[in-house]
């Protein structure tokens, strides 16, 4: 069992987040990143049915900046066994179908039988990358999976749908499954699993030379909403509260 996890370094929570000067995103240089914290529930996922098959490879993939080598060391930590790293240039790349394009051109050749990836990312939150990218390899997808179950050639999974309802879907391998997150508990990496993440592969691609197509979503400016809080004392008649009443509900809030 050959299994791809998809791993982002988003912000940290507790991180402060100052926009850039040009507001096309965030000032990178005080903020602390982390892994994705979606995406630890799938690596997770993806060492246990290593560990319950007794056999297999863990292959952590990140794409970014330089920075990002500090998460595929972490998911390495943990117990995967090789990294890939897609470098980029600044600024960092937000169209998920060019995003899920890059991976595929890196994933396709290694012919894996299982990618997963977190539900959605903490900076972004768009979700779309692991089903855009099972589309493109050609691979059956599911989301929001709560269970999975390897059975020979193919795999079932129980999928979290609305208002308490389940659905058990199963399909053949290989496949693209997006992991929600509280299926399972992320472990913590040991301290021989630190010291030996520092002898494993982590090989890297350049991410310009994957894909020139043109992007088909981008951010134009990043800002912080301006509130302001405005007090009317209405009194007198009560004909005449009720139509102002009825006027700033109509005219100035615009909710009728």
């Amino acid at each position: 069992m050959k299994i791809a996890v998809l791993v982002k370094q988003v912000p940290g929570s507790e991180s402060v987040l100052p926009i850039n000067e040009g507001q096309s995103w965030i000032n990178e240089d005080p903020v602390t990143f982390v892994m994705n914290p979606p995406d630890n529930f799938a690596l997770e996922e993806a060492l246990l049915i290593k560990e319950r098959k007794g056999e297999g490879e863990v292959v952590v993939v990140s794409m970014g900046p330089n920075r990002v080598q500090k998460v595929i060391r972490e998911g390495l930590a943990k117990g995967g066994d090789r990294g890939i790293h897609i470098e980029e240039d600044e600024p960092i790349e937000t169209d998920p179908l060019l995003i899920a394009k890059r991976f595929a051109a890196v994933l396709k050749d290694e012919n894996f039988d299982l990618v997963l990836t977190g539900l959605q990312s903490d900076d972004t939150g768009m979700g779309q990358t692991g089903v855009l990218l099972g589309e493109i390899l050609g691979m059956p997808t599911a989301t929001l999976a709560i269970e999975t179950d390897i059975q020979g050639e193919s795999i079932r999974l129980k999928r979290e749908l609305e208002s308490g309802w389940f659905q058990w879907v199963q399909f053949p391998l290989p496949a693209s499954v997006s992991i929600q997150s509280g299926l399972n508990t992320p472990r913590y990496p040991s301290l021989k699993g630190i010291m030996g993440a520092k002898k494993k592969e982590i090989k890297t691609v350049l991410g310009s030379e994957l894909d020139a197509s043109s992007r088909s979503q981008s951010i134009d400016k990043v800002f912080v909403s301006q509130t302001s809080k405005q007090t009317e004392v209405i009194d007198g008649d009560v004909d005449v509260a009720v139509q102002r009443i009825a006027e700033i509900l109509r005219s100035e809030i615009k909710v009728v």
